[in-house]
């Protein structure tokens, strides 16, 4: 979905005559020598959108926090130049700096809805730093959370800032979104931008092998049944075909019949029946508040229903005792969207994912610990570590190895690789659609990004309020949509990108 501009733009009034209201020129960035940031230069106007795009640890991020004063403890920023509203802002000190930002930006970094331990929506916080009415909005990652109708939402109202004359910068994995509403697109990688130019130039014709894979690595529903941790060869994306999987329809793992759950506003869940047969992926889109996590809370035991029963291969599983359902456990497992939430604070990751592998001998269970942070692109020197020591894409990866230790028959994927990069996306996706072909193991698949949905979904369920409106083949329900708010989810997807 792109954002036009309006039919008055301000740099067509005679704006672009003026000064850009940013201008950095070699921008570096080190902590404890190291260098994050090496050399970047580029100019923000007002009128003008620029997004800052790459995988996680290009520098982009901490590019952008410079620019504000938040680049973090002992960070050392040099630049010949600096200038932010007409001030050099080199010489500035923490108190300047809290002045502009309280004076010249609106500031949304993805950490901030945790600020002071007030959790908040992203959302949210878009829509107070867009109130205010800054010259200048300064947004780090602020859409992967937003489901397709609330990003769409936040996208217009950014437009529309922007069509005003404010200077937006924003920084994110998802090049598709941020290109419908850039002017201008910077994609960084290793510390320096490897590619710039007009956004619709970068998308539709991407020149430097980073972008291409950026592009290569987004799920959509052309992406089905290929890899997407892609590889490039003399400059041209491939996608390997995935290892073929077989779903078994006289094989039911799990039956849920009428379930409804309650909550002290009401209903949640209402009246909800399906089922997930062996190797099968069923996904589950809505808006937020659309019940979509705790039907798969349901699924797996982790609340109990209001009425209604799941049942797992056959056998009653919702209203058990716990002390009788643990034995089953290890068939059923969730992938929460927040990774680790429920998990003890001093427990390290090896504990973690060993958890369901007390059968194996001491060994045996540290090999396979090892060898499942290994499949989800972490060293094994994180076994020792804690959950707090990491960072929460890399809690998340932990939580995908604690989901496939016990090899169970249903995950629950609940918005799985939200807090993953875009190449992180495609290697746990890949993971699961291998462990899918290898072991016959069934997904329950929740998320807001409906290319994902499309990419590994055989059927999907559409929620809203509470209740499924519309359910059927992936394909079926994607481009022939029958309910209303399926159409208005689907109208506010970002576009298919291909990379050359």
């Amino acid at each position: 979905m792109a954002v036009p501009r309006s039919e008055e733009d301000p740099r067509e009034r005679g704006s672009a005559a003026a000064p850009p209201l940013i201008r950095v020129r070699d921008l570096r960035v080190a902590f404890r020598r190291a260098e994050v940031v090496r050399g970047i230069s580029f100019t923000v106007s007002r009128g003008e959108c620029v997004a800052i795009v790459g995988e996680s640890g290009a520098g982009k991020s901490v590019a952008l926090r410079s620019l504000v004063g938040l680049a973090g403890a002992g960070a050392s920023v040099r630049a010949s130049r600096l200038q932010i509203g007409g001030h050099d802002a080199r010489a500035f000190r923490t108190r300047d700096f809290r002045r502009l930002r309280e004076r010249l930006t609106g500031l949304v970094t993805a950490d901030a809805p945790m600020a002071y331990g007030r959790p908040r929506a992203i959302g949210d916080e878009i829509a107070t730093a867009l109130d205010t009415h800054p010259e200048l909005i300064v947004l780090d990652d602020p859409l992967s959370t937003l489901d397709p109708v609330a990003r769409t939402r936040h996208l217009r109202l950014l437009a529309e800032r922007r069509d005003a004359g404010t200077a937006v910068l924003v920084t994110g994995h998802d090049l598709a979104a941020l290109a419908s509403v850039a002017d201008r697109v910077l994609v960084m990688h290793d510390g320096v931008i490897v590619e710039e130019g007009p956004a619709q130039t970068v998308t539709a014709d991407p020149r430097h092998p980073r972008t291409r894979r950026l592009l290569a690595a987004t799920a959509s529903g052309a992406s089905r049944g290929t890899r997407l941790a892609a590889v490039t060869r003399d400059g041209v994306a491939l996608r390997p075909a995935l290892p073929p999987r077989r779903i078994d329809i006289r094989s039911v793992v799990v039956d849920a019949v009428h379930l409804t759950a309650r909550g002290r506003a009401g209903e949640i869940v209402t009246d909800v029946s399906f089922r997930i047969h062996r190797g099968e992926t069923l996904g589950v889109i809505g808006e937020s508040g659309a019940g979509k996590s705790t039907l798969g809370r349901l699924l797996a035991a982790r609340t109990r229903p209001a009425a209604g029963e799941v049942y797992l291969h056959g056998r009653p599983w919702s209203w058990l005792p716990e002390r009788s359902r643990r034995p089953w456990r290890s068939m059923i497992q969730l992938i929460p969207q927040e990774p680790l939430e429920s998990v003890g604070p001093r427990h390290t990751v090896e504990r973690l994912i060993g958890e369901s592998l007390s059968a194996l001998p001491g060994y045996a269970r540290r090999a396979r610990v090892a060898d499942l942070l290994d499949r989800v692109g972490l060293p094994a020197s994180v076994a020792g570590l804690r959950p707090r020591a990491l960072s929460r894409g890399e809690r998340q990866r932990v939580a995908v190895a604690r989901a496939l230790a016990p090899r169970p028959d249903l995950i629950v994927c609940d918005d799985p690789v939200a807090a993953l990069p875009t190449s992180g996306k495609a290697e746990i996706l890949d993971l699961l659609a291998e462990t899918q072909a290898a072991d016959g193991t069934a997904l329950m698949f929740i998320s807001h990004d409906l290319g994902v949905v499309h990419h590994v979904s055989d059927r999907v369920l559409v929620m809203d309020g509470g209740r499924v409106v519309e359910e059927g083949d992936v394909d079926d329900v994607f481009f022939l949509p029958r309910h209303r708010r399926t159409e208005a989810l689907l109208a506010a997807a970002p576009p298919v990108l291909s990379p050359r």
